[in-house]
């Protein structure tokens, strides 16, 4: 099974807003290269809020790892989502454990979620 992800990208007044919705290779990740893993947008700002949604029917296997990269290769969760994402539960990290981003694109990556694992990640920067 090859790694998918549907990206959408929005911005509500002063907020954008970045969801991946992922399904995961049969080695359990989603690679930087896997299409729409990469926004078409460039983000400047504060990320306030990261939401990790596990599938209901497909869950991803537990303590997966959610990284989101810049350009200059930088995880701009500041390892917040690493090792620690839960199978069952959506989970949040506000702002003071984050990061910010200047004029970049942002590239999702996932390992750990097992062959098929799915689910979705939600971005907010201001």
């Amino acid at each position: 099974m090859a790694a998918a992800v549907t990206l959408t990208e929005e911005t509500i007044g002063v907020i954008k807003k970045i969801k991946w919705v992922w399904t995961a290779h049969t080695d359990g990740k989603v690679a930087k290269t896997t299409t729409n893993a990469v926004t078409t947008k460039a983000y400047n700002g504060e990320l306030v809020r990261l939401v990790t949604v596990p599938d209901g029917v497909s869950a991803p296997s537990d303590n997966y790892t959610v990284q989101v990269f810049d350009e200059d290769s930088v995880d701009t969760l500041i390892g917040a989502a690493t090792g620690n994402r839960d199978t069952a539960n959506t989970e949040q990290v506000l702002a003071s454990s984050l990061g910010v981003v200047a004029n970049d694109t942002l590239t999702l990556y996932v390992e750990g979620a097992g062959s098929g694992g799915k689910g979705t990640v939600i971005l907010y920067i201001r």
